[in-house]
């Protein structure tokens, strides 16, 4: 993968990250709070794969993801581990969202889940643009 490459892909993550929060907003203001949980997992999601793109690391998996940024980013000390754990829980709560039907978040769930997604979005939109590539 090239630098212009990576640029072009990261921009892209961001972009549908982009898409995600207002989507997530839209649902939470529509009373759809379980599916503006699950948007919130993406806007992190999108993050989290543009940091990866970052070093050409491209996930297959949801859980490669999260693997790939402990692994290269945490473990080598680029983010602390509280960003991992913010991802991890959105993942889950995303699952519980998106298969359980007896699962049910409150506004106020949302309300924190988003403050927490939007602070991993400033951290990765930080450090990408430290990295210039943004």
């Amino acid at each position: 993968m090239t630098e212009d490459n990576k640029k072009i892909n990261i921009a892209e993550e961001l972009a549908r990250a982009k898409e995600s929060i207002k989507a997530a907003e839209l649902l939470f203001e529509g009373g759809l709070i379980n599916d503006a949980v699950s948007r919130l997992y993406y806007f992190a999601l999108y993050h989290i794969r543009a940091v990866l793109l970052s070093k050409g690391l491209e996930p297959k998996s949801h859980e490669g993801a999260l693997r790939l940024f402990g692994l290269h980013f945490v473990k080598e000390g680029q983010f602390e581990a509280g960003t991992s754990h913010v991802f991890s829980k959105l993942m889950k709560y995303r699952e519980e969202a998106d298969y359980n039907p007896s699962y049910t978040f409150t506004k106020e769930d949302y309300t924190e889940l988003r403050r927490e997604a939007e602070a991993l979005a400033v951290k990765a939109e930080t450090f990408l643009r430290g990295k210039g590539y943004l």
